[in-house]
């Protein structure tokens, strides 16, 4: 189910290689649906009870310099939404200098009234933690771990897309690993500079993690993520893991002896600040051919005297800038709502690359 309302619920498949189904086995399922009567009984009696976390956390701590991690000198804040992630990292960190407080570690069926989602509208119990500058980093788990967010000190949300850029680089230069990355096309520019500059192929794709995963069970990936939060790592899972990317974080932190906010200013100061807008809305189903065919028309938007460089059709619609800003048009895969996205080297443009998308696809009712 994840974040979605439970009006919108459904099932996820995954396959003996650990991530997403591909497309056949999913399509063979959906054709079975209501081909066979509903078998009632109890199923008790075939249940296998084991506890899958024991294997799990050996492999998720054989993937990590945890003595590193352990010995360094940092105050990090965890905020696990009430969610499977609980106080495993805590946990796992325990013994060392590094200081590790849990937040809403406890299982609550109800997630204290907050979407089990890692972004600021429900962030607001560790947003409020860090704005007292009193931690070095706060990692964030969803309700099923397996994305990652982050806030840095003072309170200010560290979009998904910069954590993969981090990672990407700690993965790169602290670990010397390489390979090609994956990333999905509402993910943030800032990705195609850093591996630009490590020399590293880029892969862009719809977004959805099984594309992701496509491609790692087909090459050599080094990471590959969405801008959702869910990233994936070679060697390990084809799969993502939350709880995995907030440990390579502070992982990173130890290998280069740096406070997660020097790590943050060293990268804005050599790739540039991007600022990330998104707008969900409810949009009439009858608008939306209407929608897609006027944007493949090049509409006349205010570009604030930047140049259309590129226009990409893969996923939705997205306008790409001549400084990297862009604007994307698409269709939620689970809900019945267009969302709005927009990245750019100012938050005022980001704001307003939205504000005329949403007048746009509303004006033409």
């Amino acid at each position: 189910a994840s974040h979605n309302p439970p009006g919108y619920n459904g099932f996820k498949i995954k396959s003996d290689y650990g991530g997403s189904a591909e497309k056949a086995i999913t399509d063979a399922v959906e054709a079975r649906i209501g081909k066979s009567p509903v078998r009632r009984g109890s199923p008790a009696a075939n249940i296998e009870r084991r506890d899958l976390n024991v294997a799990y956390l050996e492999k998720l701590k054989s993937y990590l310099n945890l003595e590193a991690i352990r010995n360094s000198p940092y105050r990090i804040l965890v905020d696990s939404m009430h969610g499977v992630g609980a106080r495993h990292i805590e946990k796992i960190l325990a013994g060392g200098k590094v200081r590790v407080t849990t937040i809403r570690g406890d299982r609550d069926i109800t997630f204290g009234g907050y979407a089990p989602e890692p972004i600021p509208k429900n962030l607001v119990p560790s947003i409020e933690i860090m704005k007292r500058n009193e931690y070095d980093l706060c990692v964030t788990t969803d309700g099923d771990a397996d994305r990652v967010g982050a806030i840095r000190p003072g309170g200010d949300f560290v979009s998904p897309g910069t954590i993969l850029s981090l990672i990407l680089l700690h993965m790169a230069q602290d670990l010397k690993k390489t390979g090609s990355v994956v990333t999905t096309v509402s993910n943030t520019a800032l990705i195609y500079r850093v591996a630009n500059k490590l020399g590293l192929k880029v892969h862009e794709t719809p977004i959805g993690f099984k594309y992701v995963c496509d491609l790692m069970r087909r090459e050599n990936v080094l990471i590959g993520g969405e801008e959702s939060g869910g990233i994936g790592f070679q060697d390990y899972l084809y799969e993502r893991d939350g709880m995995l990317s907030g440990l390579l974080l502070m992982e990173m932190m130890a290998m280069r002896k740096q406070t997660f906010e020097q790590i943050l200013q060293g990268v804005e100061n050599e790739f540039g600040k991007l600022y990330y807008v998104r707008s969900d809305v409810d949009y009439p189903n009858d608008l939306k051919p209407k929608l897609f065919e006027a944007l493949a028309k090049k509409p006349d938007f205010d570009l604030k005297g930047h140049e259309l460089k590129d226009i990409k059709t893969q996923d939705g619609v997205k306008y790409v800038l001549d400084d990297d800003s862009w604007l994307l048009f698409r269709l939620s895969g689970t809900e019945p709502i267009l969302r709005i996205y927009s990245e750019a080297s100012s938050q005022a443009l980001a704001e307003d690359l939205v504000r005329q998308g949403k007048n746009f696809a509303f004006g033409l009712a």
